[in-house]
């Protein structure tokens, strides 16, 4: 990230759990529109889906999302992968090199500081595309695979 990208999204990315890291974007990535459209698009289906109106919602949100996009979004122990910034603007960035210094409850601690459970993740590998999206009264998980 540039400086001025530093200043806008460091503590963004910092309060969710990440440090930015160093690593080179994939060749084989999509496009950021391209990744938006693949996980967001009118013909998406979920991976999984949560009743959003649910007591204890955000809750089963970080348990799913840690049971199906976790095992295939982080290299096992590194914790490192892609990410578009979450919060306005985020996506105009492109991807951000990130580990996750937490581990868990990823929904959940993006959303405490944008006040949206919404994000594109990317594998370190370029391979798999993870998302969180809010669905009228549902969460979404995507889980899609670009091989």
């Amino acid at each position: 990230m540039s400086n001025i990208d530093e200043q806008k999204f460091g503590t963004t990315l910092q309060a969710c759990g990440f440090e930015c890291t160093a690593a080179e974007v994939p060749p084989s990535a999509p496009s950021v529109a391209k990744a938006i459209q693949l996980v967001a698009g009118m013909e998406v289906e979920p991976t999984s889906s949560i009743d959003a109106t649910n007591q204890g919602a955000q809750e089963e949100l970080d348990r799913q999302w840690h049971e199906k996009a976790g095992p295939v979004l982080t290299t096992p122990g590194a914790g490192e992968f892609f990410i578009l910034a979450p919060g306005s603007g985020g996506a105009d960035i492109g991807w951000i090199a990130v580990r996750d210094t937490v581990g868990s409850g990823l929904p959940s601690r993006v959303s405490a500081v944008t006040g949206s459970h919404e994000f594109v993740a990317l594998s370190a590998d370029g391979r798999i595309l993870c998302a969180v999206s809010e669905e009228e009264d549902e969460y979404w998980i995507v889980v899609r695979s670009l091989s």
